[in-house]
């Protein structure tokens, strides 16, 4: 069984009263960690090495003696995220009322859009920075803020520090231990903007335990305010004190499900809820079913099953009669869901992209330091629902749809519009396979055509056109097949030609082709376009390579 609580690894604190350490007691702590994580958890090495884990361990413990108590704690944070996998993390957030160990929490809830980042949610004190775009943190332009204290938290990818990472931004200690304030302040100081005028604001710090609110939506309950209109509420933000629920939407034919955690909910269990769900679709004029999981950070998935038969069973599974919507908070359990209707259903999924990697390391092992009694959580189960080749930072929608700040304040809701609208008439669900019908129809200059208008239609915006290609040809040449391989590679360089890697790719082709000439033309193109990067130096190995293969041939020859 797999369990992930959201609250538990981002929210709630881990640390207890202490009395203030040595500099030696916190290193025999950083000490410790390693040598668990070494002994214990060797495994977790996959999208970092050993290395690059003990050279910053070296680092932190030679700065322990420099650093303030909160420095030190966001620096184990650091170490134990350079997993980049959720579950494996050192939890900042939340740290309130902890004695010397006490990690602040600004008075606003930040939310991620398509135009920027706003405020969502803050209390009547602070009324006038309602729904105002963030422009800075302490006076740092917001991208590098997020670049700033990125480091620090457990970033499986980018959509999932978007979902749930911005909370750092209200964090004193974080700010000040990444470097985004030069000492530590008792408030956090944001740059907005506002029908068209710019202002700077400073928070108060949160006094209360939580704020009001589930799934990082705020609840306008005593004194907290949301930017939203809340006289009435979208499907997604209906009965959030429910797991799960359903609605017809008989104008439209259709069924909306939200289901926002991978648990049984008091009311009813999850096989009774869905029974209920798929026997409504098949007594009542039902053409389209939509399952909402954007909310959903997981749960336990051993309960995804009555999910997965439910909709293999339905008249409802068929292509452009199923859809799933996803986003950043999709995680955990719920990315096992997803995976699974992925592969096994007709699932079209509409939103953003999973917070989770599709194969990942799940449930985590409590770890106390031994001196701090600080906890870390490493990660032990490795849940691998698709094959390694499949596997990529998360499973992108089909259909690329984000919601605008003024959406969400005017309870608009593109997403489920996207679903409702939808027609197989102008989307293509398999990209590469309609691009590969096309060449081999020998249509190629609709071929041409279409390539460029898909890539450059925001629908498509999570379709990696360009590494698609890339492995096509490789994959083709692998299969002994380096003229079709160079023609593919001469494709994406047209589609691509800013790319350093699309030259570098050409560039084998031709020399596995025995155009040597022309390979090493190409590799010292890509050398100039990437002279310090992975590219760049691996071109400068492959032109050594063929220099080494070169010299060797005139002497055989002599």
């Amino acid at each position: 069984m797999k369990w992930l609580s959201i609250v538990l690894t981002l929210i709630t604190a881990t640390a207890t009263s202490q009395p203030d350490l040595t500099a030696d007691q916190w290193r025999a702590d950083l000490k410790f960690l390693q040598e668990t994580v070494h002994e214990d958890y060797p495994f977790l090495f996959k999208k970092t090495t050993a290395h690059a884990f003990d050279s910053a361990v070296a680092v932190l413990h030679q700065a322990i003696p420099k650093l303030a108590p909160h420095e030190i704690i966001v620096g184990l944070a650091r170490t134990v995220a350079l997993f980049e996998y959720g579950h494996t993390t050192l939890p900042l957030s939340g740290w309130r009322d902890r004695g010397s160990y006490s990690f602040d929490q600004a008075r606003f809830v930040l939310d991620h859009f398509s135009d920027g980042i706003f405020v969502q949610g803050t209390t009547s004190a602070h009324e006038n920075t309602l729904g105002a775009k963030v422009i800075a943190v302490e006076g740092m332009p917001i991208d590098q803020a997020l670049a700033a204290v990125k480091p620090a938290f457990p970033t499986e990818n980018n959509a999932f520090f978007m979902a749930y990472g911005l909370s750092f931004l209200g964090c004193p200690q974080i700010l000040h231990a990444q470097g985004v304030t030069s000492s530590l302040k008792k408030s956090v100081t944001l740059t907005l903007e506002k029908e068209g005028k710019v202002f700077d604001h400073t928070f108060d710090m949160i006094t209360e335990k939580d704020f009001p609110g589930q799934y990082t939506i705020v609840k306008e309950e005593g004194d907290w305010l949301n930017a939203r209109d809340n006289s009435r509420d979208p499907l997604w933000l209906k009965h959030l004190d429910r797991i799960y629920y359903f609605e017809h939407l008989p104008e439209h034919n259709a069924v909306y499900v939200r289901q926002s955690q991978i648990q049984d909910d008091p009311e009813e269990d999850i096989p009774t809820f869905y029974e209920r769900v798929f026997r409504f679709i098949e007594e009542n004029q039902v053409d389209k079913l939509i399952l909402d999981v954007r909310l959903n950070g997981g749960g336990n998935n051993y309960k995804n099953k009555p999910v997965i038969t439910g909709v293999i069973r339905s008249r409802i599974n068929e292509p452009g009669k199923f859809f799933v919507i996803t986003g950043g908070q999709t995680f955990s359990a719920c990315q096992n869901l997803v995976n699974e209707l992925s592969n096994y259903t007709n699932a079209i999924f509409v939103g953003g992209p999973t917070g989770e990697n599709i194969n990942f390391y799940g449930d985590n092992n409590e770890v106390t330091l031994p001196n701090s009694k600080i906890n870390a959580y490493l990660s032990f189960a490795w849940w691998q629902d698709k094959p390694q080749w499949e596997n990529a930072d998360w499973l992108a929608p089909h259909l690329a749809v984000e919601m605008s700040f003024e959406e969400y304040a005017t309870n608009q809701d593109p997403l489920v519009a996207a679903a409702l609208n939808f027609s197989s008439n102008n989307f293509v669900l398999n990209p590469m396979q309609y691009l590969t019908d096309l060449y081999q129809s020998g249509q190629h200059e609709k071929l041409q055509s279409e390539a460029v208008r898909m890539i450059n239609d925001p629908a498509y915006a999570f379709f990696d056109f360009e590494k698609e290609f890339n492995d096509l040809g490789y994959e083709l040449m692998g299969r002994g097949d380096v003229q079709t391989a160079v023609v593919v590679f001469q494709f994406a360089a047209g589609l691509f030609p800013d790319s350093a890697n699309v030259w570098d790719s050409l560039a084998e082709g031709m020399w596995r082709s025995g155009n040597i000439a022309k390979a090493k033309e190409l590799y010292q193109k890509a050398i100039s376009m990437d002279p310090d990067g992975y590219v760049g130096e691996n071109a400068r190995k492959m032109l050594k390579r063929i220099k080494e293969e070169s010299s060797q041939g005139s002497r055989s020859n002599h």
